[in-house]
């Protein structure tokens, strides 16, 4: 097939599932997969990562006035009773330090089932498992934090840890596992969501950008030569913007729908869609796309 049209493929399925809770990297994986995309190959990982800049731009774009206010109000926030530990913006620093740490410490572990699809299978089924007991629970609750602006330290690093899944375990879900440790704190699920979204800005900015260097500059050896495992061309760059771009446009609409979604509807029906997509790979997926 050719690598422009696997790129737009790719980049609809990023932009669909990254703010969705349902994994985008597993839906990523699954796909090159069907498209004979060799898990392994360097460029194709790293392309899979470097594309959520275009989904974060699309909801840095629909967020920015929400942003703009939070810097102009920082450090005492709307209603002047937030400090410099508890206003949005250091929430958001502190989740992401509290996501970051435990997660540059267990890379190596992760990136060992990065290829596997059936440690993604099962991360599907108990992730959507413990979403549908999480939003359930949260139904039959009186959430105390309405707004983000509302926010506690605690609420802010439990949400961080929590992301750390994650990052750890592909096909999670970083809005899953960010999104269900919101409400378990007592937040409600469009202020959960709300915060979801702002920690995915510095992580998948931080995520992207590591990746990007690592992986097309590579290592500087002793002898002082870089070692880079992915060599571009002007091909795999125009694969690479191509993707970005899809991205972009299919995230910036879905944001919104998905806003509009979950304050009627719940996550219920993403979580039985998690686990029949984690029961189809875990059964019979192997058998059509091996892994």
């Amino acid at each position: 097939m050719n690598p422009f049209l696997q790129s737009t493929l790719l980049g609809v399925v990023e932009g669909l599932t990254e703010f969705l809770p349902v994994s985008s990297t597993a839906h990523l994986r699954i796909t090159e997969a069907f498209m004979h995309i060799p898990l392994k190959d360097a460029f194709w990982e790293m392309y899979s990562i470097v594309i959520q800049i275009g989904a974060i731009l699309a909801l840095l774009l629909l967020y920015l006035e929400r942003i703009v206010g939070f810097l102009r109000t920082f450090p005492r926030g709307e209603g002047g009773d937030r400090t410099w530990l508890n206003h949005p913006i250091a929430l958001t620093l502190i989740a992401f330090a509290c996501t970051s740490a435990p997660a540059l410490l267990l890379r190596k572990w992760s990136e060992k089932n990065l290829d596997s699809l059936r440690a993604m299978a099962w991360a599907l089924i108990v992730g959507g498992i413990v979403m549908w007991a999480v939003d359930v629970w949260s139904d039959r609750q009186d959430p105390e934090t309405r707004d983000v602006e509302e926010m506690s330290l605690l609420q802010s690093i439990w949400v961080g840890l929590c992301q750390t899944f994650s990052a750890v375990f592909p096909g999670v879900s970083r809005s899953m596992s960010t999104i269900a440790a919101g409400q378990t704190a007592g937040m409600t699920r469009p202020a959960a969501l709300e915060f979801s979204f702002l920690l995915s800005i510095p992580t998948m900015i931080a995520a992207t950008g590591w990746d990007f260097v690592k992986e097309v500059h590579g290592k500087v050896g002793a002898a002082g030569i870089a070692s880079g495992q992915v060599v571009m061309n002007p091909e795999r760059w125009g694969v690479l913007l191509l993707g970005t771009v899809v991205s972009f446009i299919v995230a910036y609409g879905v944001v919104e729908w998905f806003l509009f979604w979950v304050r009627r509807h719940g996550f219920v029906p993403f979580a039985v869609y998690r686990i029949l997509l984690g029961g189809w790979l875990l059964f019979w997926g192997a058998k059509y796309i091996g892994g």
